[in-house]
C-alpha cells in the first residue's frame, strides 16, 4: 500500500476556504490568459497556411505547443475543480469518477507534450543558430519523427495510469494520484484512512517520476540551448566587431541576435512556470504556500503568445 505523507481534507491544500478562492479564480484567470495565447498561435499558423504562405518547422512546433497547452490551460486550470468527484468536497466540485479521469488523463497529457515541444523549439533554434542549419533541412531531417515521438511519449504516459485508477481528486484538481478515503474494519467502530482507489505504489511512483524527470530535462536543456546560443552569438558579436564586416555576414548576425532573444524569453517563460514549480518541491514548500506556482503555471501560453508574436511588434 502507497503511504501518503499528508492526507488533504477539503481547504487544507491552501489553509483556508478564503485562500481557496483566491487560488482558485486567479487560476481560472491566468487559464484564460493561456488559452487565449494558445488559440491565436493556432489562428495564425493555420491563417497562413489557408493563404497559401509558407510555413517552417518552428511555427509548426509552436502550433503543437500551443495544441497542447491549450489542452492544459482550458481542461486542467480552468475547468479546476468543476469536474473533481462532488463528494471531494472541493469548491464548485459537480463531477465524478469519469470526468476526474479526464481530466487527469489530459493534465497528464498536456504537460508532457508542452514540455517536450518547448524542449523541440529550443533544439530547433539551437541547430539554426549554433550548427548552421536552415529550416528546410530540419524538416526534411527531423521534424517529422520529432513530433511523432512526442506525440508517443505523451500519450503512452497518460494512458497507463488509465489502466490502474490512478487519476484522482488532489488539491482541487484531478491528477496523478491515489485516492484516499475513510475505511473500517466492519468489527468494530475504528475508523481509519486507506486508499480507496489507484492501490498501484510501482506505477504511481514510474509515472511521476518520469513527468518529473521531463520537467527537469526540459528545464536543463532548453537552459542549456540559450547559453550556447547566447555565447555564440556573442562571439559572432566579437568577431564582427574586430573585423568590421558589413553586407551578408552583418544580416545574418542581426537575424542570429534576434532568434537569441526569442529563445532567452521562451526559456524565462518556462522557470517562470515550471521553474517556480521544482523550486517548491526542491524546498519542501506546503502545498498551502503554492499561490505562486498555482499562478504562473496556467500563464505558460500566455507567455508564448507574447514571445512568439515579439518579432511582428518590434518591425
Amino acid at each position: 500500500m502507497i503511504v501518503l505523507r499528508q492526507i488533504f481534507p477539503q481547504f487544507s491544500c491552501f489553509g483556508s476556504a478564503r485562500n481557496e478562492v483566491i487560488v482558485v479564480m486567479v487560476q481560472k484567470v491566468s487559464a484564460s490568459l493561456s488559452i487565449f495565447g494558445s488559440t491565436f498561435i493556432i489562428y495564425d499558423v493555420v491563417k497562413k497556411i489557408r493563404n497559401g504562405k509558407k510555413t517552417d518547422p518552428y511555427q509548426r512546433i509552436m502550433v503543437a505547443l500551443s495544441f497542447f497547452y491549450f489542452i492544459l490551460s482550458f481542461f486542467a486550470f480552468f475547468l479546476g475543480s468543476w469536474v473533481a468527484p462532488k463528494e471531494s468536497g472541493w469548491m464548485w466540485a459537480v463531477g465524478n469518477t469519469a470526468s476526474c479521469t479526464m481530466q487527469g488523463f489530459l493534465l497528464v497529457l498536456g504537460t508532457m507534450g508542452e514540455l517536450t515541444n518547448q524542449t523541440a523549439v529550443s533544439f530547433n533554434i539551437l541547430m539554426l543558430i549554433v550548427f548552421g542549419w536552415n529550416q528546410e533541412k530540419f524538416a526534411k531531417r527531423i521534424e517529422n519523427p520529432l513530433h511523432i515521438a512526442i506525440v508517443v511519449v505523451a500519450l503512452s504516459t497518460a494512458v497507463v495510469p488509465l489502466f490502474f485508477q490512478l487519476y484522482n481528486p488532489a488539491c482541487g484538481i484531478c491528477n496523478l494520484r491515489p485516492r484516499v478515503g475513510m475505511c473500517g474494519n466492519g468489527k468494530d467502530d475504528e475508523v481509519f484512512f486507506c486508499i480507496v482507489r489507484g492501490n498501484h505504489e510501482t506505477v504511481y511512483w514510474a509515472i511521476y517520476w518520469i513527468v518529473v524527470a521531463t520537467k527537469m530535462f526540459a528545464l536543463i536543456f532548453c537552459t542549456i540551448a540559450m547559453l550556447w546560443v547566447y555565447f555564440y552569438v556573442r562571439r559572432q558579436e566579437n568577431k564582427n566587431q574586430r573585423y568590421n564586416f558589413h553586407g551578408h555576414n552583418a544580416n545574418n548576425h542581426k537575424e542570429s541576435m534576434r532568434i537569441r532573444k526569442i529563445l532567452l524569453l521562451y526559456t524565462a517563460s518556462l522557470y517562470l512556470s515550471h521553474g517556480v514549480s521544482v523550486f517548491c518541491l526542491w524546498v519542501k514548500l506546503p502545498t498551502s504556500k503554492w499561490f505562486i506556482a498555482r499562478a504562473l503555471i496556467p500563464m505558460r501560453g500566455f507567455f508564448n503568445f507574447l514571445v512568439y508574436f515579439l518579432p511582428n511588434c518590434l518591425k
